[in-house]
């Protein structure tokens, strides 16, 4: 049985920082193995994460996010004007 830190401890097991960011600690080993994870440690061969560190890849990850950035929302930029093609020439 894995033993479980504190609720106010700084550093994260994989498990519990996968809880703490809603993921699946599967999701979490996937996303640390293509590099997009919030910075991570090995101590005593096992992974651990900050809080902070976690709040911070989860504060970036919102401001990315174009439901939650007026700024990146697609639907607030006028669409561009259609282009017409031109017209094809029958063959004689």
């Amino acid at each position: 049985m894995m033993e479980s830190s504190s609720p106010l401890s700084p550093v994260l097991s994989l498990e519990e920082a996968a809880a703490y960011i809603r993921r699946t600690p599967k999701a979490l080993r996937c996303l640390r193995e293509r590099r997009t994870a919030p910075a991570g440690f090995r101590t005593g061969g096992r992974v651990m994460f900050r809080r902070a560190e976690l709040d911070d890849w989860l504060a970036k990850h919102e401001a990315q996010d174009s439901r939650t950035n007026p700024a990146l929302d697609p639907t607030r930029v006028a669409p561009e004007p259609r282009r017409r093609r031109p017209a094809r020439q029958l063959a004689a």
